[in-house]
């Protein structure tokens, strides 16, 4: 049978409308009503009378006796097992109490439910409304892009902006593109193909002075590798340039362009995605972009020594490995590319080209003790001319005869000398456009001819001085020897000049040196002037000696001793020493002639400057280059007798014979 639906009408309208409230002391009645209709609020009346009709109360609660009433509640309010028979009228004021309570725990825990409902319908309102604009945010930029008409502006002017070339540069434009091309280093380039186009390349240091093909060599031998069937390098290798001097990184590993870094989501460059998820991101450096092929790193001895060390590990590990406190392996929202970076790393297999300007003792001997080591030698005046006329021919350019000889005089360096020869066709191009009345329509004139004067002049207007003064085609002079030096990779001829004069009183010479001179050059002299007392028989503290350095110029180590002893000799004796011989190596107390260094650096020094022969210690036979500049000869001497003969062009007396005994 179908209930009607529960009406709550007030006390008034019931049966027991007509008693009076003195019969009900305790207000009981409207109690008991006021507990109906809280029950009908709280379950509403659709829910009541299924609630009332399954504990069997729906008659009850609306009988006309109040304790059929107070029954009826019972079962809906504290259940059938609690409501088996009627309360007895002694029961029902306490049992009211308890259905009072039940109805405010009931009516305390709705309101609680209802302000959880509305935060809950609120929280999804805000979602929904975020969730309805980035979709429409996404359509919209999938109609029309993430541009608007101000960033579409911007765009729009920077790719004008990249179609605009003024310029390129000389020895990017004229760089060789062969191996064959690279004037003056074919011994270098062979060692270097030895390392490197090889089934088990090395990471390889080159040395030399700048503009001499270091860069132009190592991306060229990897174009030559990767057509080797047994090199590991595939057709893809890559070759990753980067200057060491420019390298910088950030201690605390926020920024490392080299190694790579993590991007963290507080650090500004993380993905947006990731950052409001606080993910963070990790960032592949140089040493991964350059996996499988070649990183080379231009002017590496610059380097921060911390960044070295680094390095060093990832040359041992071949891995690049992140860390962040911020990275939580359980995460289930970290992509998986991010979690294989941060348990395995980046690969970095790479092979390590560096190259540089330094001594090889100034480079970290960490770094040395892994790397093979070529060395680049200083160009020679012929093949700085030879460099020039072969940019030229690729310029379409005549040079008058003398131009590339000029230029080689005031250059060592094949990239300096593209741009002076680059200058002086803009030059050229410039003064021929005048002529023309500065037609814009004219074509680019076919035949450029660069003469000598335009040379010069570029030269003038550049500032640039010849790299030597010094003049070997002066007749032989009376205390003027020529020394050998070298400030870096850069062999030098030194002047070393000696006078000689007798005091007027009898012990009281002296001898003076250039007071920048080194140490070890003021022990040669004090060396010279033992031997110089033996050989020439004269008491030397009867004369006044004074050696110099023409130009004030610094010689470090004892190699200046032997020309500072035969310029002391000649200037005591009076004997002329020739002028296109230059002279280096150590002289012992004994009369022999000691071994030194730099030899290949000082051998191009003497071409660059003239010389016709170079006198070096015969110990240094093992250190003379495989290929030495045509207009230079070299002799070795072990002796005093020896080099007397070649210096002074005569026979050694008989005091510098007997200076070495009998052995000699």
């Amino acid at each position: 049978m179908k209930l009607p639906a529960f009406r709550h009408s007030p006390p008034s309208s019931r049966k027991h409308r007509g008693r009076r409230s003195g019969s009900d002391p305790d207000g009981l009645i409207q109690r008991v009503e006021a507990l109906i209709g809280l029950t009908l609020d709280l379950y509403g009346p659709e829910e009541l009378r299924r609630e009332a009709a399954r504990r069997r109360a729906a008659g009850l609660i609306r009988s006309a006796r109040m304790e059929e009433r107070v029954w009826g509640l019972q079962k809906l309010l504290l259940g059938t097992a609690n409501a088996k028979t009627p309360p007895r009228p002694e029961d029902i004021p306490g049992l009211v109490d308890q259905l009072e309570e039940k109805v405010a725990e009931k009516l305390a825990r709705r309101v609680l439910e209802r302000r959880i409902e509305e935060k809950v319908a609120r929280q999804l309102a805000e979602r929904q409304e975020k969730h309805l604009r980035e979709l429409k945010l996404e359509l919209l930029s999938q109609e029309v892009g993430p541009d608007n008409p101000r960033t579409l502006r911007k765009f729009v002017e920077l790719e004008r902006q990249n179609r605009v070339h003024l310029s390129r540069q000389a020895w990017e434009t004229l760089r060789p593109r062969s191996l064959a091309e690279i004037v003056g280093q074919q011994a270098g380039i062979q060692m270097l193909l030895s390392k490197l186009a090889s089934p088990f390349p090395q990471h390889v240091l080159i040395y030399g002075p700048p503009g001499v093909g270091k860069t132009t060599a190592a991306r060229l031998v990897l174009e030559v590798a990767k057509h080797l069937p047994f090199t590991p390098f595939g057709p893809d290798a890559p070759f990753v340039e980067v200057d060491g001097a420019t390298l910088r990184w950030d201690p605390r590993e926020v920024a490392n362009p080299l190694l790579g870094s993590v991007h963290d989501p507080i650090y500004q460059g993380a993905r947006r995605d990731l950052a409001e998820s606080a993910i963070p991101e990790p960032r592949p450096g140089l040493v991964t972009e350059a996996h499988g092929g070649i990183l080379f790193i231009d002017e590496i001895g610059e380097m921060d020594p911390l960044l070295h060390a680094k390095l060093l590990k990832v040359l041992e590990d071949k891995r690049v490995t992140f860390e962040s406190v911020y990275y939580d392996p359980d995460d289930p929202q970290v992509p998986e590319y991010i979690k294989k970076l941060f348990v395995e790393g980046a690969p970095a297999d790479f092979i390590l080209v560096g190259a540089t300007t330094r001594e090889p003792s100034e480079i970290n001997p960490a770094l040395r003790s892994r790397c093979g080591e070529v060395f680049f030698e200083p160009l020679t005046p012929a093949q700085v001319a030879e460099v020039v006329r072969s940019a030229a021919t690729r310029l379409g350019v005549r040079l008058e005869p003398g131009v590339s000889e000029l230029i080689s005089r005031y250059t060592g360096e094949g990239r300096k000398a593209t741009q002076v020869l680059a200058d002086a066709y803009g030059l050229t191009l410039y003064r021929q456009a005048v002529a023309a009345g500065l037609d814009e329509n004219a074509p680019l004139p076919r035949d450029v001819y660069i003469t000598v004067a335009t040379a010069e002049e570029v030269l003038r207007l550049s500032r640039l001085t010849p790299i030597s003064t010094v003049r070997p085609d002066r007749p032989p002079e009376v205390g003027r020897v020529l020394a050998l030096g070298v400030a870096g990779f850069v062999g030098t001829v030194v002047e070393v000049e000696a006078t000689a004069y007798p005091t007027r009183e009898k012990g009281s010479g002296r001898i003076r040196f250039n007071e920048a001179a080194g140490q070890m050059t003021r022990d040669s002299l004090f060396n010279a002037a033992s031997l110089a007392r033996r050989i020439t028989g004269l008491e030397l503290d009867d004369w006044h000696i004074h050696v110099n350095v023409i130009g004030g110029g610094r010689i470090e180590g004892p190699s200046a001793g032997a020309a500072i002893l035969l310029a002391m000799v000649s200037a005591l004796l009076g004997l002329p020493v020739r002028q296109d011989l230059a002279i280096t190596g150590e002289v012992s107390l004994h009369g022999h002639i000691r071994a030194v260094g730099g030899i290949p650096a000082k051998l191009y020094g003497a071409a660059r400057a003239g010389v016709k022969l170079v006198l070096l210690p015969g110990e240094n036979r093992p250190d003379l280059p495989s290929e030495l500049p045509e207009s230079l000869e070299v002799r070795c001497v072990d002796n005093l007798q020896d080099l007397w003969r070649y210096a002074f062009e005569q026979e050694a007396p008989e005091p510098v014979r007997a200076l070495l005994g009998p052995a000699a």
